[in-house]
């Protein structure tokens, strides 16, 4: 270093660049001696006669370099910020030919401008342009590892969404500039699944479509939606297929397991001090590894209320802070909670003009069971009905056919008359349980005795 300041003190107007500045903060100093690499540099700073640039991250800034009062008043501080999209559009544009000739290939103006714009939207974890970057790069580089007879010449924006995709890890079909085709059939795809819940399903189709529009608020989830309504009636099962059908992954946490005070801290991690402070949190790091997901907290009800705390900030700012003072993206995260909070007593019989109070008894029962500001926050509380004799053939229909799915591994095939459909029907039905004592039904009568 000695020698480097000597030569620059002897070259006019030289700028000396260091990458990583704190890491002359201890360097070369022996143990227990002061003399390192920053302080060999204060003299020259301080006589004005070198002329010294550095970067670093803030996090390192505050850790080691901050700390030498004496080096850092000698620096002015400038924050360098993330560039807008624009912006990184056209650092690309220029950047684009110094790729094109690494790897032997054409950019198309599309590409460029799908790399960025699909990164900043997919990519929470990282930067730009530094993550555009790489998404460029990285798809000129996919080209060498095809056969010689199937690469591409020009890269185009098809390319571009694939990289996107694994770097994010989410299906192809999800990062797409142009996802309408998609989206325009999610409401009938869900109710060829899920039966006799249509008010539901278009409620919750709307609101999706609503949110991928751009029309919903940048900080906050996709959606924050309550499910309503008795046992049974496919709550779990409309947020398993949506999972299913968007091509996402679908995290479950079944409330029962964090009644307790003590237990809704291993959704988050530990606090500092406490057993299990370094292995971080089951919400956290899921959502962290999974950033485009479902997220089903399931009979939310039985959940202890500091969680509604917790998921206040979720539904209202898009982040989680778990205990290691990391900020996890949920921006792109579908939240659904289900409950059967006021369902018992909407489903008892009433008498007389009782019958129209069903709905304010169940709405009742969710205001005393949540706060007003966790309400608010939600996007919508979707009830889910009863399910009808007549919707029942078609569960059946459903079961049938996912039995047949799971012997057709075995070379076992089956068929089931009409008459023998209908009796698995009656003998199913339950207004108050749902489609469970169906699914009981065809265990008991059809699988046993094959």
């Amino acid at each position: 270093l000695k020698s480097v300041m000597k030569e620059l003190e002897q070259q006019e107007k030289a700028i000396l660049f260091i990458d990583e500045i704190h890491t002359i903060i201890g360097a070369g100093a022996t143990s227990g001696g002061a003399m390192d690499a920053s302080n060999l540099l204060k003299p020259a700073l301080q006589s004005g006669g070198l002329r010294c640039m550095g970067s670093t991250t803030f996090k390192e800034y505050k850790q080691h370099f901050e700390k030498d009062r004496a080096l850092s008043r000698r620096f002015r501080k400038i924050d360098v910020v993330e560039p807008t999209v624009p912006d990184t559009i056209k650092i690309l544009t220029g950047l684009k030919s110094r790729f094109e000739d690494f790897h032997g290939l054409r950019y198309t103006n599309d590409a460029i401008k799908s790399a960025v714009e699909l990164a900043d939207r997919y990519i929470t974890d990282r930067k730009l342009p530094d993550k555009a970057i790489d998404v460029i790069d990285e798809a000129g580089a996919a080209q060498w590892l095809l056969p010689t007879s199937k690469r591409k010449k020009t890269v185009g924006q098809k390319d571009i969404e694939a990289v996107v995709a694994k770097i994010a890890r989410i299906p192809p079909k999800q990062v797409s500039t142009d996802d309408a085709a998609a989206l325009k059939s999610l409401e009938t795809d869900l109710q060829r699944v899920v039966f006799g819940q249509n008010d539901a399903i278009t409620a919750l189709s709307a609101a999706i479509k609503l949110a991928r529009a751009g029309l919903r608020e940048p900080n906050k989830p996709i959606g924050s939606y309550l499910f309503t309504g008795p046992t049974g009636v496919g709550k779990t099962e409309v947020a398993k297929q949506l999972a299913s059908i968007m091509g996402v992954e679908m995290l479950r946490f079944d409330m029962s397991e964090y009644m307790e005070r003590h237990t809704v801290s291993r959704l988050i991690g530990a606090p500092p001090g406490y057993v299990g402070y370094d292995e971080g949190g089951l919400l956290t790091d899921g959502v962290d590894q999974h950033p485009h997901c479902v997220l089903l907290l399931d009979e939310i009800e039985k959940a202890h209320p500091d969680l509604f705390n917790i998921l206040l900030q979720v539904m209202d700012n898009g982040t989680l802070t778990d205990a290691n003072g990391r900020k996890v993206d949920f921006r792109n995260v579908i939240l659904i909670m289900t409950t059967n909070a006021g369902a018992s007593d909407a489903s008892k019989n009433s008498i007389g003009f009782g019958r129209g109070k069903k709905d304010d008894e169940q709405e009742e029962a969710l205001k005393r069971l949540f706060t007003p500001e966790f309400r608010n926050r939600l996007d919508a509380t979707i009830t889910f009905g009863g399910l009808t004799p007549e919707i029942i053939d078609r569960v059946v229909e459903k079961f049938i056919l996912q039995l047949e799915v799971q012997l057709e591994d075995r070379n076992v095939s089956i068929e089931i008359t009409k008459p023998a459909r209908d009796w698995l029907a009656k003998r199913g039905f339950d207004a108050d349980m749902g489609a469970r004592p169906l699914a009981r039904t065809i265990q008991e009568h059809v699988k046993k005795p094959m």
